[in-house]
């Protein structure tokens, strides 16, 4: 599981095994998709698929043919901070 914590200048750093701290990076938004996805070790399709979004979604944000806005953004952050009960929440919905 992953470490976090926000900075008083507003950084978000990981927190390392070796106490050592790494800022996170938000502000290439196909970077961040791709970090994002890469931390959870799910495939494009995979990762799509739990977040109930196309396939070409995912790939448009992390070639950078477009942005995720709004709530996609509060949910790629989400799971960036918090992936176990980001993913146990939208598993746990129902159709």
């Amino acid at each position: 599981m992953m470490r976090v914590r926000l900075k008083a200048d507003g950084r978000i750093v990981e927190i390392m095994p070796n106490g050592a701290e790494k800022t996170l990076d938000h502000s290439d938004p196909a970077s961040f998709v791709r970090q994002v996805r890469a931390r959870c070790g799910l495939t494009q399709a995979a990762f799509a698929e739990k977040i109930e979004v196309p396939i070409e979604t995912v790939r448009n944000w992390e070639q950078g043919k477009r942005q995720p806005r709004g709530p996609a953004r509060a949910l790629l952050k989400l799971i960036d901070n918090a992936p176990d009960a980001a993913f146990a929440a939208l598993g746990g919905r129902r159709r």
